[in-house]
């Protein structure tokens, strides 16, 4: 059977949206976050001389860039490939991703005045992605596509800081010393996240992720305060699709229970906490999704199954378990690497 004459179903019994929903697998479903990009030669030989967010508008380089990983490592699922400030880029907000350094804004959000930068986000702003993810689920065919986003707070704290930061001390004395003006920002990127999570599912996307990559910069009470709400409302404004929803970010072992509560369904874990301890902070009626240390990818084969053992044993008894990296696939890392990888977990867990 072709991938144009593949049943609805066959997506949706697919061994990664079973273990977002908690079912039962025959194995042990793998992806990886930033499975497609620079370790891969082939997209570095595709994306040779075209600017990141300009590749991330062409929908026929984005369907081939998505695949990349799935055709060279058998993952169980494509994550569609864009960046997490696509959709500021598409209402207008001047920035760029500067090479080795990351998105820089030319005009920070420092006033409410600052606040009228941020308009509503139309599915006509981003025709590009529902382009191209009609292009990718008809190739994909069984296979899930995973749509994402950046959360409310990691996009503020680039619209704010003006860029990358380590101590993110615009975004937090904007949300200490002006709560208001804070809570009024993050209302407004969690309208423009979920208008661009809408537009993914739409096209055909199977579930999504939220990235809040820097949450972990948070104490719990500053993220219940003036974070999770606005999690929460994207969460919210997805429900009704029925797809899992994934809910990510770096160095969130205190969060943990929090990034459930904000209403993921799938719980993504950093390196730093084993998943039977990620489970017992997050709590029943959830998957989980984690967690090999990226870096132990440099290690030999050897190692790499040794410390994929430690994460699997530890997943055991989970509700439900994706397996997949605490953090992105590092850009030095052999591509050879992760695909024994997959193949090891598949076989592992093969039941």
């Amino acid at each position: 059977m072709s991938a144009l004459e593949t049943p609805p179903s066959a997506t949706y019994e697919s061994a990664f949206l079973k273990a977002c929903r908690r079912d039962p697998v025959p194995y042990t479903p793998v992806w990886f976050m930033r499975q497609a990009g620079r370790s891969l030669p082939e997209y570095r030989k595709v994306r040779e001389g075209i600017p990141m967010l300009e590749s991330c508008t062409r929908p026929e380089l984005v369907t081939e860039i998505t695949l990349q990983p799935v055709r060279r490592h058998g993952v169980d699922a494509a994550i569609y490939y864009s960046d997490i400030v696509v959709p500021l880029k598409a209402i207008g907000i001047d920035l760029d991703i500067k090479p080795g350094v990351g998105p820089v804004v030319e005009h920070p959000i420092r006033t409410r005045a600052d606040l009228s930068q941020l308009r509503d986000l139309t599915p006509e702003d981003v025709s590009y992605v529902t382009e191209a993810i009609g292009l990718l689920t008809r190739e994909l065919g069984p296979t899930p596509l995973i749509g994402f986003a950046g959360a409310p707070f990691t996009l503020a704290s680039y619209l704010v800081e003006g860029g990358p930061s380590r101590t993110y001390e615009n975004a937090k004395s904007m949300m200490y010393g002006d709560p208001e003006l804070w809570a009024d920002l993050l209302d407004r990127l969690a309208e423009i996240t979920a208008a661009f999570l809408k537009v993914q599912i739409e096209a055909g996307a199977s579930a999504v992720q939220l990235f809040d990559s820097w949450a972990g910069a948070l104490a719990p009470a500053d993220y219940r305060r003036s974070v999770l709400p606005a999690s929460a409302k994207v969460f919210e404004a997805v429900e009704g699709y029925g797809v899992p929803r994934i809910h990510f970010g770096v160095g969130t072992g205190e969060l943990l229970p929090l990034l459930g509560e904000a209403g993921a369904d799938v719980v993504g874990v950093d390196w730093r906490v084993p998943l039977d301890e990620a489970a017992r902070r997050v709590g029943p009626g959830k998957a989980l999704q984690g967690n090999l240390d990226p870096t132990v990818l440099f290690a030999s084969t050897e190692a790499v199954e040794a410390k994929t053992r430690e994460v699997l044993d530890s997943a055991e008894g989970l509700e439900g378990h994706v397996f997949n990296l605490g953090h992105g696939v590092m850009p030095s890392t052999d591509p050879d690497a992760l695909t024994r990888l997959v193949e090891y977990v598949h076989t592992h867990t093969a039941r």
